[in-house]
């Protein structure tokens, strides 16, 4: 779906009155019940970022947050410091390879690498290199159900991985609406649901595991427009959730900002 008519749809969706009339599209045929509503977040606090940092994952572990950042020759999976964003541990990605989504599983981190059909499992403790696994497709984003690893394409399909094998245990498709929505991005696995980017769109989509469903869109362009960034290719991208706290933190591509929010569910 072109990216015109997907920030279209999800315009469309709003709830009367959220956006000027003058930049609505034309509501769905669904009924307004089965639409997913756009909602808005709350920012709750702000972090400084490596503005430079190409971000592909983020999530918080054990009492840390880590990060995969991507483009050959700059790869790496970081642990972060949340009060200045300094990098106090890391490991470098070989360099003929872009690194993508990220995921805890157990005592390791598994990072994927998008073209090489490469994971990389590092110890979460050290960042020291534990092996590696072979996966199918293109890789984007990651996440853990506490059963499965979940990987994103940049299509509308999720896989359910064997987080030892990375062999498919089954799929789902995201739907928005009824209609397969692609560009699924960064993952994270957050009370039994997924939450997810979507490639250069300032939402973050809600997603049942079980169905794929879409079932709430959030509204971070208040994010965006505050970090202001002019690069193209500087889009929201990064969710990490902290269960322990009850935290959850997003940033972007080279964005100089990581923000403390809640969700209006």
């Amino acid at each position: 779906m072109p990216l015109a008519r997907l920030t279209a749809l999800f315009l469309a969706l709003a709830p009367a009155g959220a956006i000027p009339q003058a930049k609505r599209a034309p509501a769905p045929a669904a009924a307004a019940a089965d639409r997913a509503p756009i909602v808005g977040v709350v920012i709750v606090a702000r972090f400084p970022h490596d503005r430079t940092a190409f971000t592909e994952g983020l999530i918080w572990h054990g009492d840390a947050l880590y990060e995969s950042v991507g483009r050959e020759g700059e790869s790496d999976v970081r642990r972060v410091r949340l009060s200045d964003g300094k990098i106090v541990a890391r490991a470098t990605v070989p360099p003929q390879q872009f690194g993508e989504g990220l995921a805890a599983w157990g005592r390791e981190l598994v990072s994927l690498t998008w073209h090489d059909g490469i994971a990389h499992r590092w110890d979460a403790a050290t960042l020291a290199k534990r092996g590696e696994s072979r996966f199918t497709g293109e890789g984007w984003g990651l996440t853990g159900d506490g059963r499965a690893l979940i990987q994103s394409d940049g299509t509308s399909t999720l896989r359910f991985l064997d987080p030892v094998t990375l062999k498919e245990r089954r799929r789902i498709t995201v739907t928005l609406n009824g209609r397969p929505l692609d560009q699924i991005n960064e993952l994270e696995w957050m009370d039994g649901t997924i939450l997810a980017n979507v490639w250069h769109q300032p939402f973050i989509v809600r997603i049942d595991p079980a169905s794929g469903t879409i079932t709430r869109i959030y509204d971070l362009r208040a994010l965006v427009n505050e970090v202001g960034a002019r690069d193209p290719e500087a889009v929201a991208n990064g969710i990490a959730w902290d269960a322990r706290d009850k935290r959850l933190f997003v940033t972007g591509k080279l964005w100089p900002t990581l923000f403390e929010i809640k969700l209006d569910r």
